[in-house]
């Protein structure tokens, strides 16, 4: 009788060295994610480890209906979020955080090699802007009403995700980013109207009662360990995690052929 042999249990391995983090979009998901990328931040530094640079881009301000749904303050109202979080985590954790509080822009804002790129922005074109930086890992976090999903991934090149779809030895240099998973994420809603109105941000939506308030909490939590694990180079064994907060659940797509080629296909 033949021994079972042992299934072989893939992981994310983009063998990078990263040298910045950039968070794009500081709402209801991207501000917490920066909470978090900053408490990580600041134990590696205190563990004598490499610390990468954190970025902060958003060229919102804080409006009074971001204040309690978001992470700011009655204070904060006015002022630029970039700003606003950058010069809090900086004077709370001694750190050297840039802000950007312009629109995101892949050739202005994006270094060649070691990035790390958090997606959590709410219209299709800053999309786009994350799509342009190939070769980046690129974690995104897109939600609706009381779900969504954070995805990770560092190609966009279709040719490039099918040559590794196997990985070598359980490892697994790329994968898929957003953009190449869900090509909806780069297109403007369809709206049937002659004249569309604006793509509506997350605090417009929970106004409105029309997002849960605490979907980007989970959100946030979930990107925010994809995160940590690449920082600490443990492995990663999904490309997908769906989150909903309604049914209080987490479920995370396993890296492998037959999962990436429902995607790709």
């Amino acid at each position: 009788m033949t021994a079972a042999k042992p299934q072989t249990i893939n992981a994310f391995d983009p063998n990078t060295h990263i040298q910045t983090i950039t968070i794009v979009g500081l709402g209801g998901t991207g501000a917490q994610v920066a909470r978090s990328v900053a408490r990580m931040v600041y134990d590696m530094k205190a563990a004598r480890l490499h610390t990468p640079q954190i970025v902060l881009i958003d060229p919102d301000k804080v409006e009074q209906k971001n204040v309690g749904r978001q992470l700011y303050v009655e204070a904060d109202v006015g002022q630029a979020k970039a700003h606003v979080l950058m010069r809090r985590f900086n004077m709370a954790l001694g750190l050297e955080i840039v802000a950007i509080d312009q629109p995101v822009n892949a050739e202005k804002h994006f270094e060649r090699w070691g990035n790390l790129i958090i997606g959590a922005v709410d219209n299709h074109m800053a999309r786009r802007e994350l799509a342009k930086a190939n070769g980046a890992i690129w974690v995104d976090a897109g939600n609706h009403f009381n779900a969504g999903q954070v995805v990770i991934g560092n190609t966009s090149d279709h040719e490039t995700a099918m040559r590794y779809i196997d990985g070598q030895n359980g490892r697994y240099s790329y994968l898929p980013n957003a953009g190449l998973l869900f090509p909806v994420v780069l297109e403007p809603e369809p709206d049937a109207k002659p004249q569309p109105e604006p793509e509506r941000s997350c605090a417009e939506l929970v106004a409105a009662r029309e997002q849960d308030l605490l979907v980007n909490d989970w959100m946030a939590i979930i990107a925010s360990q994809y995160i940590y694990k690449l920082l600490h180079r443990q492995p990663i064994h999904s490309f997908v995690s769906y989150v909903s907060a309604d049914a209080m659940s987490v479920r995370s797509v396993p890296i492998c052929r037959d999962e990436l080629e429902i995607y790709l296909s």
